[in-house]
C-alpha cells in the first residue's frame, strides 16, 4: 500500500500544478504569495501589527525572559538553531522548535499535530510551565491589560471587551500567516523556468522521487497532501525499525503522538515536518539529533524507505532541497508598549 501511495502521490500534486507551467517535469507546485485565513479571523495590518508585538514581546511569559521569537527567530529562519528548545527559569524542552516560516499551510501544528491551527498553537506555549510558564491564560490576559496601550490596541483592532486569550491568539496567527517565503529556485521552476535548478538539483529531484520520498513529502509545503484544518498527515518514525540509526540519534524514547492522543496507534507518529527551508534550519529530527542535513537524509532513507544512497545520491538529494530556500520577507523589531513607572513582570515571579 506504502509502495502504491508512493507512485500515485507525485501523479495527483502534478495535476495540482497550473497548466502551463512545467506541470510534466514540476512534481510539486509552487508556494503561493499569501497564506489562507481562516474566516473567523481575516488578516488585517493592525491585526498582524499586534500580533506582531505580541510575538516579539517577552513579558507574556512567566519571568520576563522568553518571547514566541525566543524559540522562532524569525529574524533567522525562524527557529533557534539548537536540539531543544529553552524556556523560562533556564529550562529545556524535549523538542526541537520547528521554523514558524511557511507554517501557516500546515493543516495541524506541533511536532505531533495537537493544534489544529495557528490560533490554538498560539495558546500553548504560554501555559506550558516549561516553555512560557504562566499560570493559566487568564493571568496573560491580565499581564497584557496591566499594559495600557496594548489594551487600547486590543480594543482598536477586535472592538470593546476585545482583550481575550482568543484575539490574543488571533493577533499572533494573523502575524504567522506573514511569514511565508515563496519564489524559491524550485518555485520559479515549477512556474516554467527551467534554468532556475542547476542540472545537480534537477538530479536530485529525480533522485527524491525514485527513492520514494514523495509518499510523505509532497504538497505545497512538502509536509503531505492538502488536508482540511485539524486532520494532520503523520509518519511513523521509524518506519523500518532495527537499523544502527535509530540507537544512535535516539529516536523511539518520544512516543510522539500518542502523548498527545494517549492512543497506542499513534506510537512514534509524527506529522511529517516540510522540507521547506530545510537547509537552514538544522538541526533535524524532533529531538534535534541530527546536525547535518546530508546525514539527515541517509538516515530518512534508511528508516523510512530501507534503502542505502550513496555518496553522489546524497548530495544530489542536499543539492535539491537547497533550492527550496526562498525569499524571506523583511522582518524589523517591532517598537513595544512601555509601562510608566513600574513593571508588569513579578519582581520574584512564581
Amino acid at each position: 500500500m506504502r509502495n502504491l501511495f508512493s507512485r500515485l502521490l507525485p501523479v495527483a500534486f502534478v495535476l495540482a500544478v497550473p497548466v502551463p507551467a512545467l506541470a510534466v517535469t514540476a512534481p510539486w507546485p509552487p508556494l503561493p504569495t499569501e497564506a489562507p485565513a481562516p474566516a473567523d479571523n481575516p488578516t488585517t495590518p493592525a491585526k498582524v501589527e499586534l500580533g506582531k508585538k505580541l510575538f516579539f514581546d517577552p513579558r507574556v511569559s512567566v519571568d520576563g525572559t522568553v518571547s514566541c521569537n525566543s524559540c522562532h527567530n524569525v529574524m533567522e529562519a525562524g527557529v533557534d538553531d539548537r536540539p531543544q528548545s529553552g524556556g523560562v527559569r533556564g529550562q529545556r524542552g524535549a523538542r526541537s522548535s520547528p521554523t514558524v516560516y511557511n507554517a501557516a499551510f500546515l493543516s495541524v501544528q506541533f511536532w505531533d499535530g495537537r493544534a489544529p491551527s495557528l490560533e490554538e498553537q498560539a495558546k500553548g506555549p504560554i501555559v506550558n510551565p516549561v516553555e512560557m510558564g504562566m499560570k493559566d491564560h487568564a493571568a496573560v490576559t491580565g499581564r497584557i491589560a496591566a499594559i495600557p496601550a496594548y489594551f487600547s490596541e486590543f480594543e482598536s483592532v477586535f472592538g470593546k471587551d476585545g482583550l481575550t486569550i482568543d484575539n490574543f491568539a488571533r493577533a499572533i496567527a494573523a502575524y504567522e500567516r506573514t511569514l511565508i517565503t515563496p519564489d524559491s529556485a524550485y518555485d520559479r521552476y515549477a512556474r516554467g523556468d527551467e534554468s532556475a535548478l542547476s542540472e545537480q538539483q534537477k538530479r536530485g529531484m529525480q533522485t527524491v522521487l525514485a527513492t520514494g520520498c514523495t509518499a510523505c513529502h509532497s504538497g505545497v509545503d512538502f509536509a503531505g497532501p492538502p488536508l482540511p484544518p485539524g486532520q494532520g498527515f503523520y509518519q511513523k518514525v521509524p518506519l523500518i525499525p532495527g537499523s544502527q540509526y535509530e540507537t544512535k540519534y535516539d529516536l523511539t524514547s518520544d512516543i510522539g503522538r500518542e502523548q498527545a492522543t494517549k492512543n497506542p496507534a499513534d506510537h512514534n507518529m509524527w506529522r511529517v515536518p516540510s522540507w521547506r527551508n530545510i537547509a537552514l534550519t538544522a538541526p533535524y529530527f524532533h529531538n534535534g539529533s541530527v546536525a547535518t542535513l546530508d546525514e539527515a537524509v541517509r538516515v530518512m532513507a534508511k528508516i523510512q524507505l530501507g534503502k542505502d544512497l550513496d555518496e553522489q545520491q546524497v548530495a544530489d538529494i542536499v543539492s535539491f532541497l537547497e533550492s527550496l530556500t526562498g525569499k524571506f520577507p523583511e522582518q524589523t523589531m517591532p517598537r513595544l508598549p512601555s509601562v510608566e513607572a513600574k513593571t508588569v513582570v513579578p519582581v520574584d515571579p512564581k
